[in-house]
């Protein structure tokens, strides 16, 4: 079975004006909701790691899975741990940033169709750039849930870097994160 674990636990810290930044309005909808909705166009099971059940991201969730992250202030490993620890057996895993609005379920689908067993299957610009989503294999999740800190997978990426089968997407997909509020304008005023 396909799974898709959306790391969605963060503060929002950077948008400095007290906004969410997954609870930013996308073609009508919170960012989070739309990255949920793409996520189960493609994936059999999806999970959302939240920092808890009273923020207001919940109610994005729709009918998926919540995995509460209390120590979400630890960084992006916090997520990775906690969601990889709940799919543990589950097979293998799509780690998705719910922050990358260019991500659409068409992309997801290529990383998907192009992974092969044993690799770590990674959308990457259409240049080339490694970035976003990432499937891990069943044998890597162990060591996901030992990450630390705030760098997310990318020491386990590169420990088995001979592994990496990179996907291109289209433009700067799997690459545009939005973080802060002049990344949201200059995204806004390059779609309108």
């Amino acid at each position: 079975m396909r799974n898709v674990l959306i790391l969605a636990a963060g503060r929002s810290s950077r948008m400095g004006d007290g906004r969410d930044k997954l609870l930013e309005d996308v073609d009508g909808v919170p960012l989070l909701q739309l990255m949920r909705e793409r996520a189960e166009a493609v994936a059999g099971r999806v999970l959302v790691c939240l920092p808890g059940p009273g923020h207001p991201r919940v109610a994005c969730l729709g009918g998926v899975e919540p995995v509460w992250v209390p120590d979400a202030d630890e960084g992006m490993s916090a997520s990775i741990r906690r969601g990889v620890a709940v799919l543990a057996d589950a097979g293998e895993v799509m780690i998705l940033p719910a922050d990358m609005p260019e991500l659409e379920a068409a992309d997801l689908a290529k990383v998907w169709a192009a992974h092969r067993p044993g690799a770590i299957t990674r959308g990457a610009s259409a240049g080339g750039v490694p970035g976003h989503p990432v499937i891990f294999p069943q044998d890597l999740l162990r060591e996901l849930q030992e990450l630390r800190g705030d760098e997310g997978a990318r020491s386990v990426i590169v420990r088995h870097r001979a592994r990496v089968l990179l996907v291109p997407l289209p433009e700067e997909h799997a690459l545009t994160d939005l973080d802060t509020p002049e990344a949201w304008a200059a995204w806004r005023a390059r779609r309108s």
